[in-house]
């Protein structure tokens, strides 16, 4: 029997980068735990939008809004069809106007002194503005938007005509520039403003100071600029960046579609760096037609989840546009606000003005001892699958010598960020590959009596199941402290490679088993080495029914790998999901179902097996199946933007709920073997 050692020298640098990542994660977790606050937001005009449903004074409906938990409303820059709609500037087509003038309907002293002096073209349009105030702001936006060879200022007595050339359709729709009457109204009404300014075309430096001048004097919460750039991009963002930092502003960052990243906008990135990190909130918001579909219940699971597991902490609500059975539209909306405030609070968040993350930098030594630690992981793994080099200690050493000395440097000069992925991706496959060596040279070394009763064997199966799982977990604790620092929790930067840590750990696995058994005599103390064994599977003569049973296997491998990630588009089942539902009530983090519906159940059966003396081909595939629970434990850490608690709680609570499923499959094997030894016997 070949036997593998594990050297004291790499055991020891592996537990001093595992004490240097806890002490980061501990670091990690603080910072988490100081942003606590989630902002409740909603569309200013999604407010008015529903007192005029219901017919009510928008006033009451503020109102209501405020005492049910809503703190902030986002205003977005106007248009011309607002403005045509609240009278607070009319628009009206060169066209038009000659026409009322020619048949005689204009009786407005304005417009027909306009169009007999021959200032009026059909194709331009004419703005006029009873509010002074708003009438200012507007001459000043078009101004900015347009430029001085678009927009015309025409005096009439003591009357004035904005004309602007443009197509009248688009021009309803352009925006104009934020007005600070709705600001100032959101203010009376007791809320913060959520600013949504929208860039300009080769937008100047003086044109950003103006955005923001009209900030002065609003109480605003956070910026969040609308469209596909931010304001200032490209050649003025400094300007932003300056206006930002004078008035303490929050940057608001949109989350994507698929729940990855951000909506990709020009410039997100330079104001972010610019303003600093601790001055950047992650928002994020139900798609106005999947709100439709959700019952109030779910909406508020869904914010409950959002806020946990994504560290968002600006909640962008949508009205319902539909009540709910045996509720008034408002009613609906109001029990949907309250509702979603109070799950919250009961998950321990703050309602208030937006958390966010403290900059954070973990030390240069420690983050180098981390990468220490996973150098010497890869070394021993290679010394547990190449016999001739676990023989050569001096070799060993050597090599882990080197292999810490390249890896460590970039990290103590303050670079590195390449190397630290590489050492997250490392962390997320050697470990559980490790975790499942170690387990399998345990085996090998003591062997149940093979009549040993089927609740010792559960037992120890669920005690080398935590112990596996420990020190899985321990892979766990060097991704995240490879890759934690602000960008990487706000998701600046996220970790790449997901699908591969679903694969490559079992394949490691695999490399090890055959080195160590014979999965074709099925004798723990045999081995023809990982090549000889590769050469006799690919020798083997092949059935129709093995085929056939490789290529389901090989299609369920696939399904696993694509329904991992975000952006793989596979279906999820509806009974899945309503598990999934059930497992978020039960669990304070729901467990993932590859760990306890596939990964801990099979590494119990892979006891059991190891214990009845199975064939070596099925510990094999019961010891891969195993694999994938503990690198699913491991990867769950690769999600950055999750708590570093919560991803510890979900991984426990996959132990649990996976050890109890495959302790009742063991027993349920044991029996069935029973009464087939019964039938054998009568």
């Amino acid at each position: 029997m070949k036997k593998f050692h594990y050297h004291p020298i790499l055991l020891a640098a592996i537990l001093i980068g595992f004490i240097a990542s806890l002490v980061i994660g501990f670091q990690r977790h603080a910072v988490e735990e100081n942003s606590r606050t989630v902002e409740l937001a909603i569309d200013y005009e999604g407010l008015l939008e529903l007192a005029a449903r219901e017919g009510l004074p928008a006033e009451e409906v503020l109102a209501q809004a405020k005492e049910a938990g809503i703190t902030s409303l986002a205003v977005y820059e106007t248009t011309f069809k607002k403005f045509n709609v609240n009278g607070k500037a009319v628009a009206l087509t060169g066209a038009d106007i000659l026409a009322r003038y020619h048949s005689g309907m204009m009786t407005n002293p304005l417009w027909r002194a306009l169009v007999e002096e021959g200032r009026v073209v059909g194709t331009e349009i004419y703005i006029v503005g009873p509010d002074p105030v708003a009438y200012a702001e507007l001459k000043d936006d078009l101004m900015r938007r347009f430029g001085p060879a678009r927009v015309t200022v025409h005096t009439v007595g003591t009357d004035e005509v904005i004309a602007v050339k443009d197509y009248y359709e688009a021009f309803e729709k352009r925006d104009i520039g934020l007005p600070a009457d709705e600001m100032r109204a959101v203010n009376a009404a007791g809320f913060d403003v959520i600013a949504r300014p929208s860039n300009y075309h080769a937008a100047t430096p003086d044109d950003v100071r103006a955005v923001f001048a009209r900030l002065d004097g609003i109480r605003v919460s956070d910026v969040v600029f609308s469209g596909a750039e931010t304001l200032g991009a490209p050649k003025a963002l400094q300007t932003t960046i300056d206006e930002m930092r004078a008035r303490g502003l929050t940057l608001g960052l949109i989350e994507g579609v698929t729940q990855l990243q951000f909506y990709r906008q020009q410039g997100m990135d330079e104001i972010a760096a610019g303003v600093g990190y601790d001055h950047v909130a992650r928002l994020y918001s139900i798609p106005k037609d999947e709100l439709k579909k959700l019952k109030i219940d779910a909406a508020v699971e869904r914010w409950v989840t959002t806020d946990e597991e994504r560290n968002i902490r600006i909640n962008l609500l949508r009205i319902y546009e539909e009540p709910a059975p045996n509720m008034s539209l408002l009613e609906t909306n109001l029990k949907y606000f309250s509702d979603t405030r109070a799950a919250l609070e009961a998950r321990g968040f703050q309602i208030g003005r937006a958390g966010s993350f403290g900059s954070y930098e973990p030390s240069r030594v420690l983050r180098a001892l981390v990468i220490m630690g996973v150098a010497a992981a890869g070394v021993l793994y290679l010394s547990l699958v190449v016999p001739a080099l676990n023989r050569r200690k001096r070799v060993l050493m050597l090599f882990f010598a080197v292999a810490a000395l390249i890896a460590m440097m970039p990290i103590l000069i303050g670079a590195g960020s390449k190397i630290r992925l590489a050492a997250a991706l490392a962390s997320a496959n050697l470990f559980p590959a490790l975790a499942v060596i170690g387990l399998l040279d345990l085996l090998r070394g003591r062997r149940f009596q093979k009549d040993a009763p089927a609740w010792r064997i559960i037992v120890a199966g669920l005690v080398l199941l935590g112990i596996t799982s420990a020190l899985s977990l321990i892979g766990a604790s060097y991704l995240s402290g490879a890759l934690t620092d602000t960008r990487y929790l706000l998701e600046f930067d996220i970790f790449r490679g997901i699908k591969l840590t679903f694969v490559l750990p079992m394949i490691l696995v695999a490399a090890a088993f055959l080195q160590r058994f014979d999965i074709f005599d099925g004798q723990f103390d045999a081995s023809a080495g990982v090549l000889g064994q590769v050469r006799e599977i690919l020798a083997t003569p092949v059935r129709v029914g093995s085929l056939l049973g490789g290529l389901l296997l090989l299609g369920g491998l696939v399904v696993l790998v694509l329904r991992s990630g975000h952006t793989s588009g596979m279906p999820v089942p509806g009974i899945e999901l309503k598990m999934r539902a059930a497992l978020e009530q039960l669990f304070y983090a729901r467990p993932r179902t590859k760990e306890f519906m596939i990964g801990h159940p099979a590494f119990l059966l892979a006891v059991y097996a190891a214990a009845q003396r199975w064939r070596t081909w099925i510990i094999f595939a019961l010891v891969l199946a195993a694999t994938i629970g503990q690198g699913s434990m491991v990867e769950t850490f690769a999600h950055m933007r999750t708590p570093i608690e919560m991803s510890f709680v979900r991984g426990i609570g996959g132990i649990f709920l996976g050890g109890i499923i495959g302790a009742v499959l063991v027993a349920l094997v044991a029996a069935w073997n029973r009464l087939l030894e019964r039938v054998k016997r009568a």
